[in-house]
């Protein structure tokens, strides 16, 4: 027998800041560039009633963890629930298992924040935020952490949101944040724009995004999820976490292709290529770069391994008693 740690997310949710989100997933990411395996997502559908199974998974060998995410969603008027276990990637012993929900928008914000440090100029100062649910206040805090943003601009459809997304932030950030009436004032002369929303059509217009801008978009896991025109995506260098999930859930890169605008060549690398420096990312202060965030298991491992060493090193968490298969299957 071998007890792993049960973390709830009270018991994790005060254990790390969104700087420390960021170093913990970059370094993931540089593993994964250096030739570490990780798999794009997998889901499996129900009809009746509908909803989605959906996994993926990381070996992260310099860190010692290896796991992933394990989630429902979709069910109707139904939550989601996110679990999250983790193994000693020496041994293949389980280390934890997380309720992943609380550090979701944390460690899906740090994937964000790592490719703007690796994509955007290093002088940007104006970000662009389109959406103001938990993802979009993720990626602000920790885009925040890799630039000195100067100003803020953000736009929802609904005012409400918008204006208290911009007030917390205003309260939050060093930095002048204000909340618009459309997308196109959110864009104009940002050097950085963020679009975290589930849209199925494009939430920005091409002829907004200036040259040298770099766009991260997180709503991009499904097919039908297109939140940029594909203009954009055929003229931007195009990073994806992953290059095998660009044609089968990034929308956006399926919409472009459909318009004959770009094929599958046209994935410059995957951010860890990046990260590791054996893709140079920005190649000119001219240049459009996209990351394309659909979420994956380096991001989820290296947040979660973060989270159990801090939970362990405090007493916090239930431990629970795992029997090997040896010992389980056999009886003995």
């Amino acid at each position: 027998m071998t007890d792993a740690l049960f973390l709830s997310s009270p018991d994790v949710d005060d254990l790390a800041d969104p700087a420390d989100y960021v170093a913990a997933v970059r370094d993931g990411y540089r593993q994964v560039g250096e030739g570490a395996p990780a798999e794009p997502r997998t889901k499996l559908g129900t009809r009746d009633p509908p909803g989605m199974l959906t996994t993926y998974a990381a070996i992260l060998p310099e860190t010692g963890a290896m796991g992933g995410y394990t989630y429902s969603a979709g069910f109707t008027d139904r939550d989601a629930w996110f679990v999250t276990p983790l193994f000693d990637a020496d041994s293949g012993e389980p280390l934890a298992l997380l309720d992943g929900a609380s550090m979701n928008p944390f460690k899906t914000g740090a994937a964000g924040a790592v490719a703007v440090d690796a994509l955007a100029r290093a002088d940007a100062t104006e970000i662009a935020v389109i959406g103001t649910g938990p993802q979009a206040r993720g990626q602000l805090r920790a885009t925040a952490t890799v630039r000195p943003f100067e100003a803020v601009r953000v736009f929802s459809p609904t005012a409400a949101n918008r204006e208290s997304f911009a007030a917390e932030f205003d309260e939050r950030l060093d930095a002048d944040v204000t909340a618009v009436a459309d997308a196109s004032a959110a864009v104009a002369d940002a050097d950085v724009i963020v679009t975290a929303t589930t849209s199925s059509v494009p939430v920005i217009d091409d002829a907004d995004v200036e040259p040298g801008t770099h766009v991260t978009a997180m709503g991009q896991y499904h097919p039908e999820k297109n939140e940029l025109p594909p203009a954009l995506v055929a003229r931007a260098t195009y990073v994806p976490d992953l290059a095998a999930r660009a044609t089968v859930d990034a929308g956006s890169f399926i919409a472009a292709m459909e318009a004959g605008l770009i094929d599958a060549d046209h994935v410059a690398a995957e951010l860890g290529d990046v990260v590791a420096g054996t893709h140079p990312g920005r190649t000119s202060d001219d240049e459009v770069t996209v990351f394309d965030s659909g979420g994956t298991g380096i991001e989820t491992v290296a947040a979660a391994h973060l989270l159990y060493e801090r939970a362990a090193e405090r007493g916090r968490g239930t431990p629970v008693p795992f029997a090997p298969a040896s010992e389980a299957l056999t009886g003995r």
